[in-house]
């Protein structure tokens, strides 16, 4: 049994759990920072955080080839079967669902999510993703700083995921901010640096956190990976 992580740049990641793939907001198409190829990528499920184009990407080109189940909001769920895609599940915010990889909840995250024709979007949303064998993954995706993270780091985290880019999300100083209040085993950043108004630098963070608090920050490259 296993649980590996690549990130694919900005927020989109390849989950390998357990023998399943598990893509979460794969913007490839128009990524500068993409380390995958959205006409050859494989996926069983595709995870949607919310709307916006930069999160969307390519999910429904790569649902359509793989036959892959999507994985959102009410809205977007109702959105992408408009489409024509008869491979979905809709959640919602605090609601969790059993899936053969592990069980998937949507919690909070404070954004937006309008859809990239303009369509209501419903309310974004974080992920958290525990194995089978028990490993807990948060994805925070796009949000700022709020305080009940520190209720999801009660569920003893083994990675927190969070946004360091400023500007539509946390910056580094909530990010940290967000470390203590969830206390992961490991931490990795993510959203910055994929366009100049995000810049920031990982590394610099990395040092801050790991001073400030008992959690290991990985510093990744757009295709690397990690097991947890």
């Amino acid at each position: 049994m296993s649980f590996m992580v690549t990130w694919l740049g900005h927020n989109a990641f390849k989950l390998d759990i357990d023998g399943y793939s598990v893509l979460l907001d794969p913007f490839i198409t128009g990524n500068p920072t993409a380390a995958a190829d959205a006409q050859s990528i494989h996926a069983d499920y595709i995870v949607v955080s919310h709307g916006h184009g930069d999160h969307v990407g390519d999910t429904f080109s790569i649902a359509e080839r793989t036959g892959a189940t999507v994985i959102s909001n009410f809205e977007i769920v109702n959105w992408f079967s408009n489409q024509g895609l008869t491979s979905v599940h809709p959640q919602h915010i605090g609601g969790g669902f059993n899936y053969p990889f592990g069980y998937l909840k949507l919690t909070i995250a404070q954004h937006g999510s309008a859809l990239p024709d303009g369509s209501y979007g419903g309310n974004p949303a974080g992920v958290i993703i525990r194995s089978n064998e028990g490993k807990i993954a948060y994805f925070a995706c796009d949000t700022g700083l709020f305080a009940s993270m520190k209720l999801y780091g009660e569920e003893g985290l083994d990675l927190a995921v969070l946004p360091i880019g400023d500007n539509f999300t946390m910056g580094p100083d909530d990010a940290i901010r967000a470390v203590e209040l969830l206390q992961p085993q490991l931490a990795v950043p993510v959203h910055y640096n994929t366009f100049d108004i995000i810049e920031q630098d990982p590394h610099q963070w990395a040092q801050r956190v790991e001073a400030r608090t008992a959690t290991k920050v990985v510093v990744m490259n757009p295709g690397e990976s990690i097991t947890l």
